[in-house]
C-alpha cells in the first residue's frame, strides 16, 4: 500500500520560512513528486515538482522564494520556502505519481501571520 506523509508545516510570520518534507512508500520509483496547495475557498494549485531525471519545476509566482528538492533513491521531495506571505497561507498536499496512478498525501498546514 502506498502511503504519502507531509510534515513541516506550522504558523510563522511574514517574510520567515518553512520547510516541508515528503516521504513515500510503498512504491519503488516515482514519475514526479511535487506539492499543491489549496487556500481556503480556492481550487487546489500546483506548486512545485521533482521529475525522476532530477529536474525540477515551479510555480512561477512562488519562483525564487520557494525552492524544491529532494532524493529520488530515498523517495522524499522537500519544499524549501522564503519570505513567506500572507497568501501562501493553505494546507499544502504532497503528490506522487507513479505508473499511472496518483498518490496524495493528508496535507499539512502552512498560516502566514501578517
Amino acid at each position: 500500500q502506498v502511503q504519502v506523509v507531509e510534515s513541516g508545516g506550522g504558523l510563522v510570520q511574514a517574510g520567515g520560512s518553512l520547510r516541508l518534507s515528503c516521504s513515500a512508500s510503498g512504491i519503488s520509483d516515482f514519475n514526479t513528486m511535487g506539492w499543491y496547495r489549496q487556500a481556503p475557498g480556492k481550487q487546489r494549485e500546483w506548486v512545485a515538482s521533482l521529475i525522476t531525471d532530477g529536474s525540477t519545476n515551479t510555480l512561477n509566482t512562488v519562483k525564487g522564494r520557494f525552492t524544491v528538492s529532494g532524493d529520488r533513491a530515498k523517495k522524499v521531495v522537500f519544499l524549501q520556502m522564503n519570505d513567506l506571505k500572507p497568501e501562501d497561507t493553505a494546507v499544502y498536499y504532497c503528490q506522487v505519481r507513479f505508473q499511472g496512478q496518483t498518490h496524495w498525501g493528508q496535507g499539512t498546514q502552512v498560516t502566514v501571520s501578517p
